[in-house]
């Protein structure tokens, strides 16, 4: 069995679905992340973007990902990218690995790289792709202040108690992208989430996802 983790930009894996990749890969399911996008000067310091690789690096391991590519394609500015240009790029990757699942960003994040991802993600996954279920994460500091009129929904949760610890060891990785509460991209904000979610479904700690679509 095989999954396929979309993420727009480096961390977004870890603050969408880090506690579920873990289980995933304990439980050898074979994990894939595509990270579309990296930094770039001026927008970003030098030493940020070359620290970056080496972070992921230490994220995958800490998550057990052991098979990651980053695309390239510019940050924050996706939408300069052709579309299909996007789209190609995902269909090969779905085409080669055959996942079962497909994580996507959700749309209505604040980031429209996010859309983009999106879009791109369920084009690769259509019905006859083979792809059984695609699920929209939330990403802390994206989804919550998205302000578009589809909000994130969730419908799915999955009970993350036992690899709660090891998203925020993974996220703290990142360390450039690490803040200090009240900022959505603190230790504390993720845990209060989790538990937020965990709630919602008589979890201790869950991740929440909304199904777009599944077949069975």
């Amino acid at each position: 069995m095989s999954v396929v983790v979309l993420a727009p930009h480096a961390d977004d894996e870890v603050l969408g679905c880090g506690g579920t990749i873990r289980q995933l890969a304990d439980d050898g399911v074979e994990v894939h992340l595509v990270i579309f996008t990296k930094g770039y000067e001026p927008a970003w310091p030098r030493e940020h973007l070359e620290k970056r690789p080496d972070e992921i690096k230490a994220a995958t391991e800490v998550l057990g990902i052991e098979d990651w590519t980053c695309l390239g394609f510019p940050s924050v500015k996706l939408d300069t990218v052709p579309q299909k240009e996007i789209n190609d790029e995902v269909i090969t990757i779905v085409e080669s690995i055959q996942p079962e699942t497909v994580f996507v960003p959700h749309p209505g994040d604040l980031n429209h790289d996010h859309a983009i991802v999106f879009d791109a993600g369920l084009v690769a996954a259509r019905p006859h792709s083979g792809v059984d279920r695609i699920l929209a994460y939330e990403t802390l500091s994206e989804s919550e202040w998205g302000g578009r009129a589809e909000q994130f929904d969730p419908t799915v949760y999955r009970d993350v108690s036992e690899t709660l610890d090891i998203k925020v060891k993974a996220m703290h990785q990142y360390d450039s992208e690490v803040r200090e509460f009240p900022h959505p991209r603190s230790e504390k904000a993720i845990r209060a989430l989790a538990r937020k979610r965990g709630s919602e479904a008589h979890f201790h700690a869950a991740e929440a996802f909304e199904l777009i679509r599944e077949r069975i």
